[in-house]
């Protein structure tokens, strides 16, 4: 019998119940998997919370992205085999040290990338790669602002758009994570605690303001981050770590330039097995070309999910972590 966390009902860090679970024998299509690094990030404390509600109810399994090695295929699956290295992100259900999840889900992990690395990058990697590569094109000479540059995705995205030839402008909340962001690609850092981001953003681009702002605290920046676009600029809402964006009329657009907003998900971009496997395909080739490096800043035991999300939640963690069955 293996173990997962389970969460009987909406609530904070302490709902999250390591028990007992059997993970099934593989169906039709289908393969079980043993975890080897289960990938955490912001949307499971959403689910946790109920912001995000669980599609079947409770109790659930929460979590959406993990590395492992394949221990049983299902009928039907003639291209995965015991022993292939394999990483996933799904909705729900990672948070185990076993699961039986569709194959066509999963895309092989190649050689030159650890089981933590793949873990800790799938959701926050292919996050970065259509948010760069498909929602808003970025191209040599583009200006970009991204909130929470210190974090999982931001890391990521920090490296990604320099490499790709953008003036890349983060904003983080103290010194140190400045300093982590500026390591990873950030052309300038703004610590929003003692720095107004608008004002610093009009001065870093002499008044020029951003091509496109990538905005994952919601609430919190939004108007700023409106104020940070240039004419026909794109407004990119991709998450509410400060709460959801409020009702507002959508005139602001036009009287702020004629600006573009939209709200993407990852399970939109990647609905198809061909655009998983090219998200991944590219997500893989800029870690391995060295373009991207993926550090593990932080390690739990999955017994300690808990933990893990109370220092999420509390900004007490940096960059990418996991959680290790």
């Amino acid at each position: 019998m293996s173990k997962a966390i389970r969460i009987h009902t909406h609530g904070g860090p302490e709902v999250l119940v390591p028990e007992e679970a059997d993970a099934g024998k593989p169906g039709r299509g289908e393969i079980l998997v043993r975890h080897t690094a289960i990938g955490v990030n912001f949307i499971d404390v959403y689910h946790r919370t109920g912001l995000y509600p669980a599609p079947n109810g409770f109790p659930f399994t929460p979590g959406g992205e993990a590395a492992g090695v394949v221990l049983e295929v299902g009928e039907g699956v003639d291209w995965l085999r015991p022993g292939d290295r394999i990483a996933y992100v799904v909705r729900l259900g990672a948070y185990a040290e076993q699961r039986v999840v569709p194959a066509d889900q999963v895309v092989p992990i190649p050689d030159g990338i650890t089981d933590e690395q793949a873990a800790g990058m799938m959701l926050k990697g292919m996050t970065v790669e259509y948010l760069l590569r498909r929602t808003f094109r970025v191209k040599p000479g583009d200006t970009v602002l991204y909130h929470a540059a210190a974090g999982g995705v931001g890391l990521i995205f920090g490296q990604w758009a320099n490499h790709l030839g953008a003036t890349v402008i983060g904003t983080a909340g103290s010194p140190e994570k400045a300093e982590l962001a500026r390591a990873h690609g950030f052309h300038h850092v703004i610590d929003y605690r003692r720095q107004d981001f608008v004002g610093e953003v009009m001065r870093i681009t002499e008044g020029r303001k951003c091509d496109a702002v990538y905005d994952s605290v919601g609430k919190d920046t939004f108007a700023g981050s409106l104020d940070c676009l240039k004419r026909l600029g794109t407004f990119i809402s991709f998450g509410q770590s400060s709460g959801p964006i409020p009702p507002f009329d959508i005139g602001i657009l036009a009287q702020k330039g004629s600006l573009y907003a939209t709200r993407p998900t990852l399970f939109s971009y990647n609905v198809t097995r061909g655009e998983l496997e090219e998200s991944a395909r590219a997500l893989f080739d800029v870690v391995l070309s060295g373009a991207v490096r993926i550090r593990i800043n932080q390690r739990y035991a999955l017994a300690d999910a808990a933990q893990a999300h109370a220092d999420l939640e509390a900004r007490r963690t940096t960059g990418t972590t996991i959680l290790l069955p």
